[in-house]
């Protein structure tokens, strides 16, 4: 370990002569040491401590540190456009970084969200210095992965993000009206009536997102996943289970290591986008759960920018988290899990509903066989469930990978409404173990042009709580094909023998994504106003079936 010289502030001037500003921290050697990098929005001296060691602790391992300030946010100059001139901008910082003082001319990048999206950009240039990076909870498609999920638009983190960016930019700009009016809706989301931004913030991304509801060439020029394809880096990626940027991190993971000769790491925690520890939500993983990022990406760049022979290359390339048995995993590849089909209801896998006295016989759960369907005496038995979308009391988000706070919540209260179905198995028989994705399929009808459905996988334990495992939604426009499917966020759980599993659907899951007014999404007052009431109709037997598929491992 190094001692580590006081923090110095240094600028540059990118190509086109804006001056963007760093924090920089050395150890105290005469020598010559790699660079790590971090680009972010948030002003530097934060440097994302919110998840990572301070930059001191990596400096102290035999790293130049630079922390920089992205245009237009900081002490930056120029104007903020969000990811805009990233990557002009990530290669001239790499070409900077790299030509400093006591720096060796290698240079690797960290960082998670916003500053997991620079490396991206940056590395899209294929600057020469950049020889490896560690991108975590990032978008590679920005439409997909970011903004819309399922062609849903994720109102809650983005309406929280916009307006916290929006704050900061009023701050720069000491505009104390605009600055106190927007933190003030920060502390209170308004959800039913995001006006405030087009009010105090025009120039806010909010808007273009808004008004892009599909996935058109706005996304394909500004999403990574168009810029990265002839690049070749080592990379470290990183995610959590309830981040709600899982889908991006998992999608570029696949995709470099299908293209790579390079070696392409992943290690998924079971972490909300922050903070990455051993409680998330209301459920306490363990102290194995605590993050052990900022160590492995010491050692990652010690393999590849000090060629340090770390053992990395001889290890398996996928490090997982297994909630439930609350410990870390390898895998070989992420394919390793065999999907089965169940059917809901009448021929799989649960229950039509607790409170209908329609028990299904599930001990058969992990054979696939068809259980059969226990009616109660004297009742006909139903091909189809009902539910009544109301927009003045809409079913709401708890938890999971959308909803603020992220993670894992007990939802009885939620699961006994009257416009959530459920469908729940009997106790596990022995434990089970899930890893890949959950693909729920639907057959369903609604009265009015335009529906959504919001999909929950649960466990149920044997005192009858209730906790959220992994989750899905889709908006489902005018003549949407059926059966929907509903892809849920990639997991790794083990449920424990005596434990039962329960499926819930909703035609809401409000304010994690934008309501559905019936004939499309509610972005505004106007729009709400507007909205009808939805009567989905759901078909869970006879020759029209909806199913589960579960990843078991």
């Amino acid at each position: 370990m190094y001692k580590v010289l006081p923090k110095q502030t240094a600028s540059m001037y990118t190509r086109d002569g804006v001056r963007l500003d760093a924090d920089i921290y050395r150890p105290d050697a005469a020598e010559n040491f790699p660079v790590l990098l971090m680009r972010q929005p948030y002003g530097r001296a934060i440097a994302s401590t919110v998840v990572y060691a301070h930059p001191i602790w990596y400096a102290a391992h035999g790293y130049i540190v630079v922390i920089q300030d992205v245009r237009g946010r900081g002490t930056s100059a120029g104007e903020f456009k969000l990811f805009a001139h990233e990557i002009a901008d990530g290669e001239d910082s790499i070409y900077w970084a790299a030509h400093l003082p006591g720096s060796n001319g290698k240079v690797g990048m960290y960082g998670f969200s916003y500053q997991g999206m620079t490396q991206l950009y940056a590395a899209a240039a294929k600057p020469s210095a950049l020889k490896t990076i560690c991108p975590a909870m990032i978008g590679y498609d920005l439409y997909t992965d970011w903004a819309y999920e399922g062609g849903a638009f994720c109102l809650h983190t983005n309406l929280a993000w916009a307006i916290q960016l929006a704050t900061e930019t009023a701050r720069l700009r000491n505009d104390q009206l605009a600055y106190q009016a927007l933190l003030t809706a920060a502390r209170n989301l308004p959800v039913n009536s995001p006006e405030i931004l087009q009010q105090l913030a025009p120039e806010s991304f909010y808007h273009e997102w808004a008004a892009h509801p599909q996935p058109d060439t706005y996304w394909e020029e500004l999403s990574p996943k168009n810029h990265l394809q002839a690049v070749d880096l080592p990379m470290f990626h990183i995610g959590g289970w309830f981040d709600t940027y899982l889908r991006g991190t998992l999608n570029l993971y696949k995709n470099i290591a299908a293209q790579s000769i390079k070696a392409q790491h992943l290690l998924v925690g079971p972490w909300a986008h922050l903070p990455w520890g051993r409680r998330i939500g209301e459920v306490d993983f363990g102290k194995k759960a605590a993050s052990p990022v900022d160590r492995m990406q010491i050692r990652w760049f010690d393999q590849f920018l000090k060629d340090i022979d770390t053992g990395l290359l001889q290890e398996s390339f996928i490090c997982l988290f297994e909630m439930g048995s609350n410990i870390w995993r390898t895998f070989p590849s992420l394919s390793t899990a065999n999907q089965k089909s169940y059917f809901l209801s009448t021929t799989g896998l649960a229950s039509i509903r607790e409170d209908s006295g329609i028990l299904s016989n599930a001990s058969l759960l992990k054979s696939g066989n068809p259980p059969t369907r226990l009616a109660p005496q004297n009742s006909a038995p139903s091909t189809q469930d009902v539910l009544v979308h109301d927009p003045w009391r809409p079913a709401p988000s708890l938890g999971g990978h959308a909803g603020l706070p992220a993670g894992v919540f007990e939802r009885s209260h939620i699961d006994c409404r009257s416009d959530v179905l459920t469908y729940t198995t009997q106790p596990l028989t022995e434990d089970l173990h899930l890893l890949g994705d959950v693909v729920v399929e639907i057959d369903c009808s609604a009265d009015q042009p335009s529906y959504d459905l919001s999909a929950v996988l649960s466990q149920v334990q044997p005192d009858g709580k209730v906790y959220n495992l992994t989750q899905g939604y889709i908006h489902c426009p005018q003549n949407t094909v059926v059966p929907i499917k509903i892809q849920l966020q990639t997991t790794c759980v083990r449920i424990p023998k005596d434990n039962a599993l329960r499926l819930s659907l909703s035609a809401a899951c409000f304010p994690a994504y934008a309501m559905n007014s019936g004939n499309g999404a509610v972005m505004n007052s106007d729009d709400l106003r507007n909205a009808q009431v939805i009567t989905l109709t759901v078909n869970c037997g006879g020759d029209r079936n909806s199913q589960i598929l579960l990843p078991i491992i």
